[in-house]
């Protein structure tokens, strides 16, 4: 994208540092969506053949950290909500079950289509199931929570019998869901529950998901699950049901291209009368690689440091140690911070072979997969004695198992950023 300062060069405005429009923030909108005007479009016609009663699938978000998937997640939402859909949002926590969360979800969803409902009984008829699924999650007897832990879904209505009330997990969600998507029948229109973090569900819950999406595809209900999650969510359904890979419609959501890149950057700032150079543009898109998160810090960055527009490549790497001692802080270092020595050992070893990875495969960004083996080798271990380690920054969201044998950074440039700190 060519910067109009190319046509005006004669321009010169000054940078207000309050009126700076970029948003780097955990799931915050930016102030101009660009590059994904294929993923809405898709899930437009989701919907409106939903609403015409054509079969479709649920849909399945994946990508690394910061590529805006949670960003999207809500605007996909706020389209259902356009189309006066029924609609709930959760987020999979690995401590805590399914039951709750998507519980409090369907209330929501229900509630926003309980007033164009003509028959209200058919309403406390769903929220007494609601209640009754929700309640039967406290376990009983040792280890089950105290009483004032105990959640209460707020309902009051009485909890019905014999309906998403048995225990079984995969029984009571797809008899809920279908008695949800039954209301949405009744006011002609659709619920979708939105979930965030989809791969840190239990195996179990998983199971149960893609079994309620499986029955109600092949009823033609007009109740659908979108997830968000990193690249190995297809993989952690498909090990819960053989026959998710055609369950839903999977969608990679990935870093920006130039032109996208360059759109986010631009629009905000037009509207705002500044411009960049054409080489600002350049630098910053080296600097943040496309990726949604890091376009927006660095832009906020050179912003603030900018004095006039147009804005030049000078501007931005005057900014850039700026938005990179940050990432360090918020994005890099509070992830690391988290691991322990071992776990620290092990992505130290991932993040030098990666360098080597990303060389011979010709990757820009080298934080390439690495093959465990590699891993073991590198640290003069048995690669068995490293797979706690593994695991365990597995399941804290760090690294990921896209292919057999190999791992790699969840988030986007972590090999780098290891390869600059202190062992």
């Amino acid at each position: 994208m060519s910067s109009p300062a190319a046509r005006r060069p004669d321009t010169v405005r000054f940078v207000d540092p309050v009126r700076n429009p970029y948003a780097p923030g955990a799931g915050q909108r930016p102030p101009e969506l660009a590059g994904r005007g294929r993923e809405l479009d898709v899930f437009d016609v989701v919907l409106e053949r939903i609403a015409r009663g054509r079969p479709e699938r649920s849909l399945m978000l994946t990508g690394l950290r910061g590529v805006g998937k949670t960003v999207l997640l809500n605007t996909l939402r706020s389209q259902a909500i356009n189309r006066l859909w029924g609609t709930g949002k959760i987020e999979a926590r690995p401590d805590q079950s399914l039951r709750r969360p998507v519980a409090a979800a369907l209330h929501m969803a229900v509630r926003e289509l309980a007033p164009r409902h003509r028959a209200p009984d058919r309403i406390d008829g769903f929220l007494g199931v609601l209640k009754a699924f929700a309640q039967r999650s406290a376990p009983t007897g040792r280890g089950a929570p105290k009483l004032r832990d105990r959640w209460q879904p707020g309902i009051d209505v009485p909890a019905s019998s014999g309906r998403a009330d048995s225990g079984d997990i995969e029984i009571d969600l797809v008899e809920l869901l279908t008695d949800a998507a039954a209301v949405a029948t009744d006011v002609g229109t659709g619920i979708a529950i939105f979930i965030d973090e989809m791969q840190d569900l239990g195996a179990e819950d998983v199971s149960a998901l893609c079994a309620a999406c499986h029955e109600l595809s092949q009823l033609g209900a007009p109740l659908i699950v979108v997830g968000a999650g990193l690249p190995h969510l297809p993989a952690v359904l498909s090990a819960a049901k053989s026959y998710s890979e055609r369950l839903f419609r999977y969608q990679r959501i990935d870093r920006l291209d130039r032109i996208a890149a360059d759109q986010a950057l631009c629009a905000p700032a037009e509207r705002e009368e500044v411009e960049y150079e054409q080489k600002a543009l350049d630098l910053l898109y080296e600097k943040s690689g496309g990726y949604p998160y890091f376009v927006q810090a660095y832009g906020k960055a050179t912003w603030d440091h900018a004095p006039r527009s147009p804005i030049t490549a000078a501007d931005v790497r005057v900014a850039a140690p700026e938005a990179e001692a940050e990432l360090a802080v918020g994005f890099f270092g509070s992830r690391f911070e988290r691991a322990t020595p071992a776990e620290r050992e092990y992505m130290r070893a991932m993040a030098t072979l990666s360098l080597v990875e990303g060389e011979e495969s010709g990757s820009d960004d080298m934080d390439a997969a690495v093959p465990t083996a590699e891993i073991a080798r590198s640290l003069g271990r048995k690669p068995a004695s490293l797979s706690p380690a593994r695991d365990a920054l597995i399941k804290k969201g760090l690294i990921y198992s896209g292919e057999r044998g190999t791992v790699a950074f969840t988030v986007p440039h972590f090999g780098r950023y290891l390869r600059t700190q202190p062992a």
